[in-house]
């Protein structure tokens, strides 16, 4: 039997906190020793045995102007979290996601105790805005699992720390491997004409519901026009079940409203189309085979930030992975209903540029292929730092 280990995790998005608890379910798979796991998560994690040191909702920010309106409780925060690091004196801290505050807890903990091995599971967003990231993470950082195959050659490029693509969790994942296979065979006897199933994702906070809701109804409302006979699903998440509800009571196709996963997965499988908030759902729908449009609006101040800040050619997941414009993308003051209807059309029935987006996924998925499972090849990678000696 192995000496006890102890790992200390911090994860603030539910993503976040579902690849901590693969990552642990892994780690004790792989140690023949005891593990605890200390530090911040949600139920995924605690269900690991985590006591959250606090509500991970409060870390959970996305927008500028989210960020700013909480920076004071943020850096108490901040530092509250790297005091309980150091004083549990972990074998290694594992960072996941919510860059704005795990890169300053690992930076106060790696002052504090530099003996504190420290990985970075998923990358920051350093090919896509504020390069300059990856060079300042080094000091800090002493291994990123990347989710995404490009990234270990853009933080070399960059003068980031090293990096290990461990592959993504949606490339691993039988429920949307069973919507690809499903989606195949629908595609070989798809009709041209015909109801067709449009799912609509507006996002999964609140305040993207709010800023995506009137565009994308309207853009039901003008393929309703145009004569095209729609089934609607949004597949959303609790949190903005509510929210959504309201705000599509008004579209002039009343949809369907789905939250639980059977029902998410049965939508993604059986889907004609998608109508998108550009963001890790593009990914999702990529990998289960649904053809799509992304768009979205930043908020005002994100909106100017953006203008200055972003270098990546694309905001969206499968264009960036396959390194080619397969997913039509619209932003902020081009996100209009006359033009996203019109996209919709395209790859709603049989045409050049369904088949285009399809031909663009098989090669996404043969992209993030991976032998070993991503949860497996993370948990290597921590064992290697949390058991040095």
């Amino acid at each position: 039997m192995s000496r006890p280990l102890k790992i200390a995790i911090i994860a603030g998005e539910e993503s976040g906190d579902i690849l901590g608890a693969d990552l642990v379910a892994a780690l004790r798979r792989q140690y023949d020793g005891e593990i605890e796991i200390v530090g911040v998560g949600g139920k995924h994690l605690q269900g690991e045995g985590l006591a959250t040191l606090f509500d991970p909702a409060e870390i959970a920010l996305m927008g500028i102007t989210a960020i700013l309106t909480k920076i004071p409780r943020l850096l108490s925060l901040v530092k509250q979290t790297a005091q309980m690091v150091l004083a549990q004196k972990p074998d290694c801290l594992v960072i996941i996601d919510s860059p704005e505050f795990c890169h300053r807890v690992a930076r106060q903990v790696r002052a504090g105790n530099p003996a504190i091995p420290i990985v970075n599971y998923i990358c920051p967003s350093v090919w896509a805005w504020r390069p300059g990231r990856a060079a300042k993470m080094k000091p800090h950082i002493d291994h990123v699992l990347a989710i995404l195959p490009f990234e270990p050659e853009v933080l070399k490029t960059l003068g980031g720390p090293k990096a290990t693509y461990v592959g993504h969790r949606l490339a691993a994942d039988a429920t949307f491997t069973a919507a690809w296979e499903q989606q195949q065979q629908r595609e070989l006897i798809r009709k041209p004409d015909g109801e067709k199933t449009l799912l609509v994702l507006p996002g999964s906070r609140r305040s993207e519901v709010k800023r995506m809701a009137a565009p994308f109804g309207g853009t039901l409302k003008l393929l309703k026009e145009r004569g095209n006979i729609l089934n609607v699903i949004v597949p959303t998440t609790p949190n903005v079940e509510t929210l959504v509800r309201e705000l599509s009571s008004t579209w002039a196709i009343q949809p369907k409203i789905v939250t639980d996963g059977e029902a998410k997965a049965a939508a993604f499988a059986t889907a004609d189309a998608a109508l998108a908030a550009s963001g890790t759902v593009t990914l999702e729908l990529a990998m289960a085979g649904v053809p799509t449009v992304a768009a979205y609006r930043l908020d005002p101040i994100a909106q100017v930030i953006a203008r200055h800040m972003l270098i990546s050619w694309s905001a969206s997941l499968p264009n960036i992975i396959a390194d080619a414009p397969i997913v039509p993308e619209h932003y902020n003051e081009f996100v209009r209903a006359d033009t996203l209807a019109r996209q919709v059309e395209r790859i709603l029935h049989p045409s050049a540029a369904r088949s285009a987006q399809l031909d663009g996924f098989t090669k996404i998925r043969a992209n993030m292929a991976t032998l070993t499972p991503p949860s497996e090849r993370a948990a290597e990678i921590v064992l290697q730092f949390a058991t040095k000696q």
